[in-house]
């Protein structure tokens, strides 16, 4: 399993979620894909990104106004 890591720094509410849509798509299933927002919004939009496609939100974290949120592709999607 690789990571990729997505930077969406300065973007706003919706673009670091669609970035990441289809970032993911293009990643096998098992995958992780590590995004960089600045975007507070994104906490709660990327928690239910998750809960509506499946994929599995690792972690998530802040520091000096960068969030990082750990995401892996679900298994069942190619």
């Amino acid at each position: 399993m690789s990571e990729t890591i997505l930077d969406v720094k300065g973007m706003t509410c919706p673009l670091p979620v669609l970035r990441a849509n289809k970032t993911l798509r293009g990643l096998a299933a098992g995958d992780r894909l590590r995004v960089l927002a600045t975007d507070r919004a994104a906490i709660g939009d990327f928690q239910a990104y998750c809960r509506e496609t499946g994929h599995a939100l690792l972690a998530w974290s802040e520091e000096a106004g960068v969030i990082s949120f750990v995401i892996r592709k679900r298994e069942d999607q190619a």
